[in-house]
C-alpha cells in the first residue's frame, strides 16, 4: 500500500540520467501519486534519493529526454557530489551530513591564552 495521502499537497519527482557526455537528461517525472512510486521503487532498488523540492519542480517542467539546462548544472552537481558519498548499507548517512553542513555551526567558545611560563630571576 502507497503512503500517499490525498489531502497532503502533490508532491513531485524527477529521474536523471547522464552517460558522461552532454548535461544529464530528464528520463522520468511525475507528481503525486506517480512521484510517490518513482521513489518508492528507486528506494527498493538501491538508487539515492535526492530530496529538492523546489529543484524537482523546475525539472519537472523540462520534456522527457531533455538536457538540463546550464542555469541548473550547480545543482546537479551538488545532487552527484551527494550521490558519491551515498553507502547503501546507510541511505540516510548522505541525508544527515548534508543537513549537518547545512546546519549553523555554533560559534566556538573563547579560550584563554596559554600562560607563559615562569621564568626564575637570577638573585
Amino acid at each position: 500500500m502507497s503512503k500517499y495521502d490525498s489531502n497532503r499537497p502533490a508532491g513531485r519527482a524527477v529521474a536523471l540520467r547522464y552517460e558522461g557526455d552532454g548535461a544529464p537528461v530528464v528520463v522520468a517525472s511525475g507528481m503525486g501519486y506517480l512521484a510517490e512510486k518513482m521513489v518508492e521503487v528507486a528506494a527498493e532498488n538501491g538508487v539515492p534519493i535526492y530530496e529538492d523540492n523546489s529543484l524537482a519542480t523546475m525539472l519537472s517542467q523540462l520534456a522527457l529526454g531533455q538536457e538540463i539546462p546550464d542555469s541548473l548544472y550547480q545543482a546537479i552537481v551538488e545532487i552527484y557530489v551527494y550521490f558519491l558519498n551515498f553507502d547503501p548499507n546507510d541511505p540516510d548517512k548522505a541525508r544527515r551530513e548534508r543537513e549537518a553542513l547545512a546546519a549553523p555551526s555554533p560559534a566556538p567558545e573563547p579560550q584563554a591564552a596559554p600562560a607563559a611560563p615562569e621564568q626564575k630571576g637570577d638573585g
